[in-house]
């Protein structure tokens, strides 16, 4: 079975997205923000990472700077709504980061099954150039 580490400090985005995907066969596993999302990654493997970019305590960013670092294949996908000002520029700097896909809020939970799907059946190879 597939796992996945939802990071998001909105808890009804992640509780969908973890309905949806546990749904889709998925094990999911969740953490508030990017400083809790690495200590779980820290105890836990897990088979591919979805990440929100707008966070208190550790924002996204230097969330996947740190997994690049240290899960240098891991998958990861980047989502944002863009916070309160709707800035999406975060969410494009993400693959320069090492996110691996990026997607914008709200999406549909068809959408991100699909994503990590690839990602999962692609063996890992699509980093970004």
């Amino acid at each position: 079975m597939r796992t996945v580490l939802l990071i998001d400090d909105e808890k009804t985005i992640l509780e969908a997205m973890g309905y949806s995907l546990s749904k889709a066969g998925y094990t999911v596993f969740s953490a508030a923000n990017g400083k809790e999302g690495l200590a779980f990654l820290d105890s836990q493997p897990v088979d591919a990472v979805v990440t929100d970019i707008i966070m208190p305590e550790k924002e996204g960013l230097e969330t996947i700077i740190e997994i690049r670092r240290k899960w240098p294949d891991l998958p990861i996908v980047a989502i944002s709504g863009g916070g309160r000002t709707r800035q999406l520029h975060f969410l494009e700097m993400s693959r320069d980061f090492g996110a691996n896909e990026i997607m914008q809020k709200p999406f549909k939970p068809s959408q991100l099954i699909e994503s990590l799907n690839r990602l999962l059946d692609a063996g890992h190879d699509s980093l970004p150039a």
